[in-house]
């Protein structure tokens, strides 16, 4: 696949000259958020799930699980990949052009002002930090975006479902079934999804970040779950439960973005220490 294949925004450089210029905008009302049809961003986000939904196969996953779930790419700080994500732009989210950075601290900062737990704040701030995978060389297709079930059939109530026609798994009988390769009611932990951000960063924490921040973290790209329920028939006793914390989470991620960016400069001592209590000092990517 060529650069322009993997990465088909071509005003993607455009994007980044204008990083520093944020022009205040009222809040859209919540049922504008997640639009592919009217965002100014359509054509994008259509190229970029394209690619995604054909390429996101069940072995695709389990090649970058093999390659990237050593944890032997790099040892750094969370500073440091927090640092990297201040330049990116996630090609996937046709809701808004702030950096990473930005919107980590409007998901966190709503959260702590509704006074939730320490540990749920920070599962805000940290819920996208999996897009370091960039860092190493991935397309943004191969790391952001809604995450799916491989390995089964792929649900018409997934974005763009049409584009799913070009991948592989969906002519393959082993796995374009209802239930695929799984059994009624495995459980998620049980089931491949679409590689990602998600699952990279579910990995990397695992030691130490409790259950249901955990689960908010691996699922919080779901929506085809999150939305319409659509793979109920996959869930088990323990997904009903804990996914009742990925609903909860949602909605600071999805309608806490707007574009006045926050005083990150302000904001760093606090979640410097936040980070500190719960993390050790460097991390293996």
């Amino acid at each position: 696949m060529t650069n322009s294949e993997k990465n088909p925004l071509k005003n993607l450089d455009q994007w980044e000259d204008h990083l520093l210029e944020r022009y205040p905008e009222e809040p859209k009302e919540k049922e504008h958020f997640r639009d592919y049809e009217n965002s100014d961003r359509a054509d994008g986000v259509s190229a970029f799930y394209r690619l995604n939904h054909e390429y996101q196969t069940y072995d695709f996953v389990i090649e970058k699980e093999q390659e990237f779930l050593k944890f032997e790419k790099k040892e750094m700080s969370l500073w440091e990949g927090v640092d990297f994500l201040n330049t990116l732009v996630d090609d996937s989210d046709p809701d808004i052009e702030l950096d990473q950075l930005q919107h980590l601290l409007q998901t966190s900062e709503a959260i702590r002002a509704d006074g939730h737990p320490d540990w749920f704040v920070l599962t805000g701030f940290l819920h996208d930090m999996g897009k370091v995978l960039c860092l190493f060389g991935e397309p943004q297709w191969a790391v952001v975006g809604d995450t799916f079930p491989v390995g089964c059939q792929f649900s018409n109530k997934i974005v763009y479902p049409e584009y799913f026609q070009q991948n592989p798994d969906n002519s393959n009988p082993n796995y374009n079934t209802r239930y695929g390769i799984y059994e009624p009611n495995c459980g998620l932990a049980n089931v491949k999804m679409s590689w990602g951000h998600d699952e990279y960063l579910y990995q990397i924490m695992k030691p130490y970040l409790p259950q249901e921040a955990l689960y908010m973290i691996r699922y919080h790209s779901f929506y085809a779950q999150h939305k319409e329920s659509a793979y109920d028939h996959l869930l088990n006793k323990e997904d009903q439960a804990l996914f009742k914390w990925v609903k909860k989470f949602n909605p600071y991620d999805l309608y806490s973005k707007a574009p006045v960016p926050p005083d990150s400069k302000t904001l760093r001592p606090y979640y410097e220490d936040l980070v500190a209590k719960y993390l050790p000092d460097t991390l293996k990517f």
